[in-house]
């Protein structure tokens, strides 16, 4: 079953709720190792993000991503909203044109869109970032033979590195300047990061 424009805009509004549901958890995670905004700001924004995508007519799947990525990228401060920018914007991208996407497509957009988190925040695996769900998400679609699986288990992948960002201590963002005391506290951009898979595994679902 491919991904269409649809499924991709019923991501995005899943999405948001889920940033809406969770964003006292987020802060809460966040005010432990950084600015306490993570929830906060990813909430607006997606909002924002949802207002943007009602108010025009998106043409393919590729244009739902790059409307996401503008409205976070003006509307969210911190490392959230140019991280999360540059992933969605990246996968836009990959995907221009495109009505429906088959695994092929969607495994390119991520490898893109994750190379231009990296690029961007200079993490990489074990830094404590969301680097540390994104990764081994893409591994599993990469590793997978249809959509379906590719989703399950790339949501799976993702809980299971925010769950390894616990035990870290981190290199990147403002938890670095806490040293040891970063230390078994989970990341919040990784926590995130994992939301945005599990939503878009029960996007392609429906």
């Amino acid at each position: 079953m491919p991904v269409s424009q649809d499924t991709v805009s019923d991501w995005m509004s899943r999405f948001a709720e889920s940033m809406r549901e969770h964003r006292d958890e987020l802060v809460r995670l966040d005010t432990a190792i950084g600015d306490g905004d993570h929830g906060t700001n990813m909430d607006r924004g997606m909002r924002k993000a949802l207002e943007r995508l009602g108010a025009q007519e998106q043409s393919d799947a590729g244009t739902v991503l790059k409307t996401v990525a503008m409205a976070l990228v003006s509307s969210v401060g911190g490392a959230a909203g140019p991280l999360y920018g540059t992933l969605f914007l990246q996968m836009g991208t990959a995907l221009a044109g495109k009505k429906e996407v088959d695994l092929q497509d969607y495994v390119a957009a991520w490898q893109k869109g994750v190379q231009g988190v990296q690029a961007r925040g200079k993490a990489q695996a074990g830094d404590k970032t969301m680097v540390d769900a994104l990764l081994p998400a893409l591994q599993a679609l990469e590793g997978a033979s249809d959509l379906d699986s590719a989703l399950q288990d790339a949501a799976a992948a993702a809980e299971q590195g925010m769950r390894d960002t616990i035990p870290l201590v981190a290199r990147k963002g403002r938890a670095s300047y806490l040293g040891e005391r970063a230390r078994d506290h989970q990341d919040p951009g990784a926590t995130s990061t994992y939301y945005l898979f599990q939503t878009a595994a029960e996007a392609l679902a429906r």
